[in-house]
């Protein structure tokens, strides 16, 4: 395994310090905003949609008010979502705490994929809101897809070094690469109208890391 500086990072903490929101800075010192998330965050879960009115009204405050604490519904939205990613990945982690470069990668995301399709309140979301979706999850336009790059391009340099594959590609343009093969079969149901599929996400992060060669190498 190669050891770099992202040693001193988690797999939780590196997505967000990477791309940081004005909500996820204020929220540690500001404790109405962090009492509006949670209840948002405990909203989802229960795979109910977070209306901002309703949400003002249950907390004794006006629309106003909230959109001062939060920013837009956009803005709450995803950092509930991150929220929810990051214990994901962690679980993921963990299970693999045995494996080790391409096949480590490979496995763990392949369990992120997994969960997420899992996740009741996850398919809720989508199902109820399927632009939004896509535009939160999938785009820039959010800082979801910003940290779940900065993410795999952690495990890549971790696992693999920054010349991953042999120099053919670097960290984070094959990181890149993994969340896009993570999105297609994430929300393959959105975009092609096919079932979400871990196994075929694990298939294609293999190819993609080069796994199997490098199985016939150390055989």
């Amino acid at each position: 395994m190669a050891h770099t500086a992202t040693d001193t990072a988690t797999i939780a903490s590196v997505g967000i310090t990477a791309a940081p929101s004005w909500l996820s800075e204020r929220m540690p010192v500001h404790a109405d905003a962090r009492r509006a998330f949670d209840a948002a965050r405990e909203q989802f879960i229960a795979g109910r949609r977070i209306d901002m009115g309703a949400l003002a009204a249950s907390l004794g405050v006006d629309r106003t008010s909230l959109f001062r604490w939060v920013g837009n519904r956009d803005a709450l939205l995803s950092e509930v979502l991150w929220s929810l990613a990051i214990p994901t990945l962690v679980q993921a982690e963990h299970a693999t705490a045995e494996l080790s470069g391409a096949e480590r990668i490979a496995e763990l995301l392949t369990r992120f994929v997994d969960d997420l399709n899992a996740a009741p309140y996850f398919h809720s979301f989508l199902t109820r809101e399927p632009a939004r979706a896509l535009r939160l999850l999938t785009t820039k336009e959010s800082e979801i897809q910003r940290r779940y790059v900065a993410t795999a391009a952690w495990l890549v340099q971790r696992e693999l070094g920054d010349a991953p594959l042999g120099g053919a590609i670097d960290a984070a343009n094959l990181a890149y690469l993994l969340v896009r093969v993570s999105e297609a079969f994430t929300y393959a149901d959105l975009v092609a109208g096919e079932q979400p599929s871990a196994a075929r996400a694990r298939v294609a992060f293999r190819v993609l890391l080069r796994a199997d060669l490098a199985d016939a190498r150390e055989s």
